[in-house]
């Protein structure tokens, strides 16, 4: 019943990430399609197997715990970061989501027993808002993960490492992770191409970022000729606009390839394809105790940049809680 669906879907994704792969509407059928073959193998299943019928659907009722393993993760990763980085606010939200998702479940199970139809309403929407953002949420990492996990294959003109904090004006181990792959892409294109890092200096700190890019990789062996430092970008936006005017500046002209961590690499190529800039992102390694608050971060900041998509989206959510509570109304009056 769902093959076809499913395969159609498959053939979609493929189709859609050959026209551009900086589009999160790939994750969308990426996701649909796992979905649908999902189901198609617990329906093969039960064919062959009847009481694998059964451990399927074991296996389907045990996705709430998801949630709870990634409030798990989320309570972990937001103690861990308190204690090695201090109580910043981006810190503090791992952890407050973590709480959040485990309060949230019984919170709409109290506002349902009191019979009142505005808290009914409240439940109601609370659960409609939390599998919308939860979905949201699933596609986002699913689909960042097979982007920051692609290889690349062409030969750029010019390569973007975007920066990211220093440690005492050095380069830490989360930016030379993206200065590396940035040198293994370098040393295997010819001709050579232009080396751009970029970022600028922290109200902290001593050093641009850009700089201590450079002085990094001229220490690794790259010709001064083959490197234009960027020093005034503060953000992802910016890294991007002004690495491409500098690129456009050189002389040179061609695709561009920015480099960065995986985690980070669909939101930098959505970012890119907002600003019309030919460029593609390749993601570079990161520290595995640090992946799920930053998935968390990129996931926060692209329901930030587009709010308006978003809210658009949960209107309807919004009606079918309204006239949920109208009906509650009319039949207790």
């Amino acid at each position: 019943m769902f093959l076809v669906p499913a395969l159609l879907l498959i053939f979609l994704y493929f189709y859609l990430r050959h026209r551009d792969r900086r589009m999160l509407r790939n994750g969308v059928v990426l996701v649909a399609a796992c979905y649908l073959a999902l189901i198609e193998i617990g329906n093969l299943l039960s064919r062959w197997a009847p009481g694998m019928s059964y451990v399927f659907l074991g296996i389907l009722a045990l996705a709430p715990l998801s949630v709870l393993a990634l409030a798990a993760t989320l309570i972990r990763n937001g103690v861990a970061m308190l204690k090695s980085e201090g109580r910043r606010l981006g810190n503090l939200l791992f952890l407050l989501a973590g709480l959040l998702l485990i309060a949230l479940p019984p919170l709409a199970l109290l506002l349902v027993l009191t019979l009142n139809p505005l808290a009914i309403g409240l439940a109601a929407l609370l659960f409609f808002l939390c599998s919308y953002l939860g979905v949201v949420f699933v596609v986002f990492l699913a689909y960042a993960i097979a982007y920051g996990r692609r290889t690349f294959t062409g030969s750029p003109q010019g390569i973007v490492v975007l920066g990211s904090r220093l440690d005492d004006g050095g380069v830490p181990p989360l930016l030379r992770n993206r200065l590396d792959k940035a040198l293994q892409i370098y040393r295997c294109t010819t001709p050579r191409p232009l080396l751009i890092p970029s970022g600028g200096q922290s109200p902290d700190g001593v050093l641009a970022e850009g700089m201590a890019m450079t002085d990094y990789l001229i220490g690794a062996g790259v010709a001064r000729e083959h490197v234009v430092v960027e020093k005034n970008a503060v953000n992802t936006e910016e890294n991007l606009t002004f690495s491409a005017n500098l690129f456009r500046e050189s002389g040179r002209c061609g695709p561009l390839l920015v480099v960065t961590n995986n985690y980070h690499a669909l939101r930098a190529a959505l970012l890119a394809r907002r600003l019309g800039i030919d460029a593609e992102v390749v993601g570079s390694p990161t520290a595995k105790h640090y992946l799920p608050g930053a998935f968390l971060r990129e996931y926060v900041a692209v329901l930030v940049e587009h709010r308006w998509l978003h809210a658009l989206l949960c209107i309807p959510f919004m009606a079918f809680t309204a006239l949920l509570v109208m009906a509650v109304i009319t039949s207790q009056g």
